[in-house]
């Protein structure tokens, strides 16, 4: 990031709501309203903090105007009432007391309500869907397939929408924008996109009708442009309003295109609208096009459609899709588009445009576009955030200066020994943190080789130890005599798992290697179980490496290992969890042959649902050959035999083989020290592999408690 942010700093206009700068929290489904669809305190706390953080507009998401009917979330935000009112003025003061704006977003789920499918109700929908195929449930795991398929489900029943149920719907957007305006929200926006029902009527793939609400463009179009209308005849000339559009609509060879959206953003802008939030959709038969549409991995994916439509309209354009602050701040400058609207970034950090406006960039916590936000979509669960165990969790989990002051010992400076020791500074603690490597990490390390965006959390809770109070000593075994040195309190282990080798017959062979002999060869540990399982040169090069501090630099190592790694060509994964197929990945786009297999029945265990799609995906595309159902495993001298769920033993060539499974907590130490009379308290992977999320969050769960009693 840059130390500049001019352009994004500045106020800005939508109609007739001035905004103090141009950062926008994207209108998220974020399944933290009471069950009754009330705005409590849980979602209060969780979009005042952004508010705290400096955002100038807050867009509450998925209000639903016929609530219950058409909602897509069990605990999702409600404004088909007068008694809604409250709960939504009560969010309204709070964001305003924080000097931000509040606009609500209008919702009505259509096809996608998973609470009318769950409920038995009617699915409201332009006309019949043709019947998708896709990939989508090869992706989920079974208890994923339990929860969004139960088998006592009430079968899926359709509405096609008569003209009477198209009028009702226009006025309860009419009416829930009276309420929004009511409650105190300071502008509305309506949900035109995302495969909801005004996204069905604009498409020319799921719309088939063929009265005035089919066919045509403007025919498509008509049921947007008379809620607009009917808003705007509501909540008057002067009450900001604007509406969300696909600009693109994936995978759908007869969806959505850009030049639908361009004619749409100025019929739009004609009917009475202020503005136009820039998105897309996917077809959701492909999983893996979320992370295309309007969730996407690829950066600014979706800056050049919002480009398209601004050149196109004469009102601001909000847009988003992984876009870096200091990016924003360019196009903003160049008239690309007027505001940013930030989702993911604002559940790593919400503090990211305070800390801008600061000159603090360096301190915002970096999203790894995990996709665990979106994910919990999916499971009708309430949003978290891997990196930010605050997220959803305002009131529990604040850093609040500790009643009790103690010395504390950390030992093991990977991810949960570093959130753990940077949590218990704040809160006044007196902190030392043990590592008994030449660097802080642990396996993180190897997680953000093999998957880049991990390399901002790593960097992040670096610059955060050192730039705190927390003792840091590097090469130093945590002892009982050590510790007593210390005079500590309280000890936390944070030592991580142990990764050995499982029970594989061949397992013992020197071209097999471990996770734990993965990360000592790629990092350059002295490890004497490598001696025997590489070569001479290998070890130097790798030895030279880890001296000279290269094996520190992670992009150097990306680097080399485009031209040279000490593996062979065919290499067989024994594990599909995520290590294994985050390996996968990383060999294969370096030319290796890859096969992963699993024993369970799908892969991805430890991947969000998106992600998981997604790089199931890729791999595909790779020519990773993935191998699930797998049982009695063993390895040969250069092939690896299985049986297959059909009984049949196969046998799969290989150079290497990498077992990336068998990883377990380990609590030794945490029981040694118990036993030697301290206070214990073990977090992280040592009390069973969680990854980050389980790193973080358990470590934002112990720095609640020391010293409070």
């Amino acid at each position: 990031m840059s130390n500049s942010y001019n352009h994004l700093l500045k106020p800005g206009r939508i109609g007739k709501l001035s905004v103090k700068n141009r950062m926008v929290v994207t209108a998220m489904g974020v399944n933290l309203a009471e069950a009754d669809g009330t705005c409590g305190e849980r979602i209060r706390a969780f979009h005042t903090e952004h508010a705290k953080g400096g955002a100038g507009l807050v867009v509450l998401g998925v209000a639903g105007v016929a609530w219950p009917n058409g909602g897509n979330q069990p605990r999702q935000v409600a404004i088909s009432d007068d008694r809604f009112i409250p709960g939504l003025k009560a969010l309204a003061d709070s964001i305003h007391e924080h000097g931000a704006r509040l606009a609500i977003q209008l919702h009505h789920a259509g096809l996608v309500a998973a609470q009318d499918r769950a409920e038995g109700r009617p699915l409201w929908v332009p006309s019949y869907p043709s019947a998708k195929q896709g990939d989508f449930q090869d992706g989920l795991l079974e208890s994923e397939l339990a929860s969004m398929f139960a088998p006592d489900a009430p079968p899926v029943k359709l509405h096609v929408m008569s003209r009477e149920d198209i009028a009702q719907l226009v006025q309860q957007f009419a009416a829930g924008a009276d309420r929004a305006k009511r409650a105190g929200a300071d502008g509305i926006e309506i949900h035109g996109a995302h495969g909801y029902i005004i996204s069905e009527f604009l498409s020319p793939q799921m719309n088939q009708r063929d009265d005035e609400y089919g066919g045509s463009l403007e025919n498509r179009a008509r049921l947007l442009i008379e809620i607009i209308r009917a808003v705007r005849a509501r909540v008057g000339e002067d009450f900001p309003l604007w509406c969300k559009l696909d600009s693109a609509e994936f995978g759908a060879a007869e969806g959505i295109s850009l030049e639908d959206a361009i004619q749409t953003a100025r019929l739009v802008e004609q009917a009475g609208a202020d503005a136009i939030t820039v998105s897309s959709y996917h077809n959701g038969a492909h999983g893996w096009l979320h992370s295309e549409s309007n969730i996407p991995f690829v950066p600014e994916r979706m800056v050049d459609n919002a480009k398209a439509i601004r050149a196109a309209i004469g009102i601001p354009v909000i847009a988003s899709g992984r876009i870096e602050a200091d990016a924003a701040d360019r196009h903003i400058e160049a008239g690309h588009f007027d505001f940013l609207a930030l989702g993911r970034k604002l559940l790593a950090d919400p503090h990211l445009p305070r800390k801008i406006a600061e000159g603090r960039a360096e301190t915002v916590r970096p999203c790894v576009y995990c996709y665990c936000c979106v994910s919990q979509i999916y499971v009708l669960k309430p949003v978290k955030c891997a990196v930010n165990p605050e997220a959803a969790f305002e009131r529990e989990r604040v850093l609040l200066p500790a009643p009790v002051t103690k010395r504390v010992a950390v030992i093991g400076g990977g991810p949960a020994g570093m959130e753990a020791a940077r949590r218990l500074s704040i809160r006044g603690h007196r902190v030392t943190l043990l590592e008994q490597g030449d660097c802080l990490g642990g396996t993180l390390r190897f997680a953000a080789l093999a998957y880049t965006p991990n390399a901002g959390i790593l960097n992040w809770l670096k610059r955060q130890i050192a730039a705190s109070s927390v003792d840091v000593r590097l090469n130093t075994p945590a002892t009982p005599q050590l510790l007593r040195a210390l005079q500590v309190d309280e000890v936390v282990v944070a030592t991580g798992a142990l990764r050995e080798l499982p029970p594989i017959p061949g397992a013992q062979q020197s071209h097999v290697f471990s996770g734990d002999e993965m990360r000592s060869l790629v990092l350059g540990k002295n490890d004497a179980a490598l001696r025997a399982k590489t070569s001479l040169s290998t070890r130097l090069i790798t030895r030279a490496g880890a001296l000279s501090g290269m094996n520190r630099k992670l992009g150097v190592l990306r680097a080399v290992s485009r031209v040279w790694m000490p593996l062979g060509q065919r290499i067989v994964i024994v594990g599909g969890e995520l290590v294994g197929l985050e390996l996968a990945e990383f060999l294969a786009h370096r030319g290796r042959e890859v096969t992963v297999i699993e024993e369970g029945s799908r892969s991805g265990r430890g991947l969000y649902l998106v992600r998981r799609l997604r790089l199931l995906h890729e791999l595909r595309e790779l020519g990773v050959t993935l191998l699930n159902r797998a049982r009695d495993i063993a390895i040969g001298k250069d092939t690896v035999s299985y049986v297959n769920y059909r009984g049949q033993q196969r046998h799969v060539a290989a150079d290497h083989v990498i077992v990336a499974q068998g990883a377990r907590g380990d609590d030794t130490l945490a029981q040694q020290l118990r036993a030697e009379g301290f206070t214990v308290h073990a977090i992280g992977d040592s009390t069973g592999v969680g990854y980050i999320e389980g790193a973080m969050e358990s470590a934002a769960e112990l720095a609640v408690r020391i010293g409070n009693a």
